[in-house]
Formats: C-alpha cells, sequence, structure tokens
C-alpha cells in the first residue's frame, strides 16, 4: 500500500506504544520539529506536541501537526490528559529561560506544566540546549545544567559550530531519548559486541586483512542501546561509521588487540557477548621492521593459524549469553547449518546467526539463518528479524 505523505517508514521499535510528550520551544532550532517528530514516529512514538508562544512565531503548529499527526497544545485551552500518561518528556530546543523557569518552579505555560508532572512522577526528561556560544558557555548556564542534571534531567548539548552550541542530528536525539526512556525497564542488560574486521601486519605499511562493513555490528549495537541495553563495541577495521550515539567504541585491528581487550572486559559483569567480527584465521609468523622494498620479485609470507576468540573466552564468558556468526561460502544450506551446529557445542554457545556469502545482499535470499543449542534453525528474512531475535535471546538470559 502507497505511503500518504503524513505516513513514515518504521525503521525500528524503540519506541513502540511510548507516549511522548515533545516540546518545542523559541529557539531558531525549532525549524527542525517537523524532521524530528517524524523521526520520533519511525521508532513508534505516540506523539503529543506543546509549542511556546515564541515558538509558534518561528513554525506553525498547523506543520507540526502534519509532522507529528498528534494534538499540538498551545495554551491552557488544549487537552492536558495526555500529561498523566507520558512514558518521556523531550523538549527540542530547549532555551536557557525555559530551563531556568522549570528549575525554579514557575508554571507560564502547559510546557512549564507537563515538565513539573514529569518530575514529580519521576518521569523521564530529557532537554536539548540551542543558543549562541557566549550564552552556552556563560558561568550561570553551567549553573542551570548542572543543577537540572543533580534533578535527573538529562541534558544533550549538540556541536559547536558558527559561533553556535547547535542542536544534534534527529537521530542522535531520538536515539538518546530511546535508551533514556527503556533504561528503566527490567531485565536490561550489559553486552559486548566485536565487530567488524581484523588485519595482520606484513611491514610497517601493508597487512593482510579479512573483509567486514561491520554494518552488522553498527546495527545490532545502535538497536540494542536504543532499546536502553549497556552496549560496549569492540571494533575492528570498518568500512561504516559507527552510530555517534554509541557511548563506548574501543578499536582494536589486529586479532591479538580485539582478544585482549575482550578478556579485559570479561573480568567485569557481562550479560551476554555477540561475536561479530570477522577475525582472521591466519597471521603473519613474523611481520618485517620498516617497509620491504618493492620490485623485488616474488614475497613469500608464513602463515600461522591465529588464536580462536570464541574458545579463548569461553570459560571467563562460560556464564554468559553468547551469540556467534559464522559465514561460509559454496556449500549447501543444510551444511551450513551442521557447521553453525558444531561450532555451537564445540563453543558452548547459545546460538549462531549463519549465512553463506553467496546469499548476502540478496533480495531474495534470506538475511540469514539462526541456529540455537538443540540445533533447530530458524529463518532471518531481514536485520529487523536478525537485531530483534538476538535481543530476544540476550533478554531471555543464560539457560541452565
Amino acid at each position: 500500500m502507497a505511503l500518504r505523505d503524513t505516513d513514515v517508514e518504521t525503521t525500528g521499535s524503540s519506541l513502540e506504544k511510548r507516549r511522548i510528550v515533545l516540546g518545542v520551544t523559541g529557539g531558531i532550532a525549532a525549524v527542525e520539529t517537523v524532521r524530528l517528530a517524524r523521526a520520533l514516529r519511525r521508532e513508534g512514538a505516540e506523539l503529543t506536541v506543546i509549542m511556546t508562544p515564541s515558538a509558534q512565531r518561528i513554525i506553525t503548529p498547523l506543520a507540526v501537526r502534519w509532522a507529528s499527526q498528534a494534538d499540538v497544545i498551545t495554551d491552557w485551552d488544549g487537552d492536558l490528559t495526555a500529561l498523566n500518561e507520558a512514558d518521556a518528556v523531550l523538549v527540542a530546543p530547549a532555551t536557557r529561560d525555559v530551563m531556568a523557569s522549570h528549575l525554579h518552579g514557575l508554571q507560564h505555560g502547559p510546557l512549564m506544566m507537563a515538565l513539573s508532572v514529569a518530575r514529580s512522577r519521576d518521569t523521564p526528561a530529557m532537554m536539548v540546549p540551542s543558543m549562541h556560544i557566549d550564552l552556552a558557555n556563560d558561568p550561570v548556564t553551567d549553573e542551570i545544567v548542572g543543577a537540572m542534571r543533580d534533578q535527573g534531567i538529562h541534558v544533550l548539548w549538540g556541536p559547536e559550530a558558527e559561533g553556535k552550541r547547535k542542536t544534534p542530528s534527529v537521530e542522535r536525539i531520538v536515539a538518546e531519548l530511546a535508551h533514556l526512556t527503556n533504561a528503566r525497564e527490567p531485565n536490561r542488560k550489559s553486552i559486548v559486541i566485536t565487530l567488524g574486521a581484523t588485519r595482520s601486519p606484513i611491514d610497517d605499511v601493508r597487512h593482510v586483512q579479512n573483509t567486514s562493513s561491520g554494518a552488522t555490528g553498527w546495527s545490532l549495537a545502535d538497536h540494542l542501546h536504543k532499546h536502553g541495553h549497556d552496549v560496549t563495541c569492540v571494533a575492528g577495521i570498518t568500512t561504516m561509521e559507527a552510530p555517534e550515539w554509541l557511548p563506548l567504541v574501543l578499536h582494536c585491528p589486529t586479532p591479538e588487540a580485539m582478544l585482549k581487550e575482550c578478556k579485559a572486559l570479561a573480568n567485569d559483569h557481562i550479560d551476554a557477548w555477540v561475536h561479530a567480527a570477522a577475525v582472521l584465521d591466519y597471521v603473519v609468523q613474523s611481520p618485517a621492521e620498516g617497509k620491504l622494498a618493492s620490485q623485488q620479485g616474488s614475497l613469500n609470507l608464513s602463515l600461522v593459524e591465529s588464536q580462536k576468540h570464541i574458545m579463548e573466552l569461553k570459560k571467563a564468558c562460560a556464564s554468559a549469553v553468547r551469540i556467534g556468526f559464522k559465514l561460509e561460502s559454496g556449500i549447501k544450506q543444510k551444511d551450513l547449518i551442521h557447521r553453525a551446529y558444531a561450532q555451537i557445542q564445540k563453543a558452548e554457545m547459545t546460538a549462531v546467526v549463519a549465512n553463506r556469502l553467496e546469499d548476502l545482499g540478496s533480495s531474495n535470499k534470506p538475511r540469514g539463518y539462526l541456529v540455537d543449542q538443540k540445533g533447530a534453525h530458524f529463518v532471518l528474512e531481514s536485520t529487523v528479524e536478525l537485531n530483534d531475535a538476538v535481543q530476544t535471546l540476550i533478554e531471555r538470559g543464560k539457560e541452565d
């Protein structure tokens, strides 16, 4: 069915059935409200919008109503019942006047009432300031922001550019709000995801490297972060940039560095491991110092088998959920499933996502196959299904 101009395409489920009060104040960044409202809806949010009088001079309530497909409250005569059911309050942009007014309990409009209700009910609230750099650097602004954070309000600053502290991207705002809202849910987990390719040096400027864009790992990390989990990424070489809102990304380009970092993390309490990295099976035995001279004829490299990360971490991660990824080429589906199950048994994994190289990127092939500890396999038609399946396994926890 064709989309209407008011419809949005779903990109995730992190705010599904979440009732979000979106406050819009009089900063010039209010012009981004249309994009922000639609981005929130793409994650499933149900919106109620409150606009201050100064915001209405920058963008019309009609445009915001179109983007949000929701009630837009502009004065006290609006329907304020949604404030009693809000799962989170987001103010973007947030002027210093609104932040200071909330801090001191002033009630000059329905947005201030929404913030007071959120404070009294301990509802998650996030402010996204946007202002000139001189105002942002004013010590009084620091005091206001510090006091708000002491009250549990999440203040999200954007980058400094053109003499201003601009608002972050709408994608980052949505991701941060989703994490803030969902982190309070029960059964949130501490998760480590390895991703990307690894390389082994030939000399100081050349290396042997396998292929991996990192796309699957970044997608999983983004999905799990938005759903409120504590995600740490251990990343090799990637051709895709990490989502800017991921809280901790550790860069480990070699198999040795990645394994060392994972062993260090295993000393902490980690509930789940997702082994999505493409780790080299063979590394250069003796890398040369400096740079090998070119045009010297054939070069023979001695490759030796590298440590298998999932085996090296088996004992340290025995109490955690462990999900592996297995990529094969030139084999039948039943053999792919068989090899994935063998990996589960050998490395004591919870499950393995198995793929064939020739199927990746094909519109008529599944995204992969999820194989569990009993040898059963489930077809994953899309990345969305893959992300949801991994999330389900992690939240289910380690089964005895």
